[in-house]
C-alpha cells in the first residue's frame, strides 16, 4: 500500500471514529466474535456484499451509504449485548438475526444503543464497551498509552485507567471494572 492509500485508509477510519463511534473494523470484528458469525454471514445479516463488507472492514470506504443497513448495524450491536450479559440465547439470537436480515430499517446509528439488561441495569460488559468506545473515538490507542505513561508517575490509577479502557482487551477492562465496584 503506498502513502496516497495509506493516508486515504487512516481518513476514512477516522471519519469512520466520527460517524460511528469507532473504525468499523473494530465494529464488524466485535459483532463477529459476540455473535458467532463469519464475514459472509454478517454481509448477509447486515445487506451488504462481501466486498463492501470487506472494504468498510479495512478503510477503502468509509461511509456506509443504506440507512437500513445502518440500522441493521445498530440491531445486531444491541443483540450482541444481549447475548453478552445472557438475556438471549444462541439460539434466539439466531432468529432474531433471521428478522434483523428481513427488516427495513431508516434510522441512523447513534450513542444511543441500548445498554441495558431485561431487568433495566446496565451489563458490565456495556458499560465497559461504552467506555472504550468514547476513549477510542477520541484518540488512537498509541496516543492513549503515551498518555498514560506521561500521567503514570503522578497519577498512576489514571494511568491504568487509560491503558485498560484504551488500549486493553475488554475482558481485562471488565475484570478492572468489577474490581473497582464497591
Amino acid at each position: 500500500m503506498d502513502a496516497a492509500q495509506q493516508e486515504a485508509t487512516a481518513r476514512a477510519r477516522e471519519l469512520q471514529r466520527n460517524w460511528y463511534g469507532e473504525p468499523l473494523g473494530a465494529l464488524f470484528r466485535r459483532l463477529i466474535d459476540d455473535l458467532g458469525l463469519n464475514q459472509a454471514r454478517l454481509a448477509g445479516v447486515l445487506g451488504l456484499s462481501a466486498p463492501m463488507l470487506s472494504q468498510l472492514m479495512s478503510g477503502q470506504r468509509a461511509k456506509i451509504g443504506n440507512p437500513a443497513v445502518v440500522q441493521r448495524v445498530q440491531l445486531l450491536q444491541d443483540l450482541a449485548g444481549q447475548v453478552a450479559d445472557g438475556s438471549v440465547s444462541a439460539a434466539e439470537a439466531t432468529e432474531r438475526m433471521e428478522e434483523i436480515k428481513k427488516s427495513q430499517g431508516g434510522s441512523v446509528l447513534s450513542n444511543t444503543t441500548q445498554t441495558t439488561s431485561s431487568s433495566g441495569a446496565p451489563t458490565v460488559k456495556r458499560v465497559v464497551r461504552e467506555i472504550q468506545s468514547l476513549l477510542r473515538s477520541v484518540a488512537a490507542a498509541g496516543d492513549i498509552i503515551e498518555a498514560a505513561d506521561t500521567l503514570a508517575p503522578s497519577h498512576p490509577e489514571l494511568a491504568e485507567f487509560l491503558r485498560v479502557y484504551g488500549a486493553g482487551r475488554t475482558s481485562d477492562a471488565v475484570a478492572h471494572y468489577q474490581s473497582h465496584q464497591s
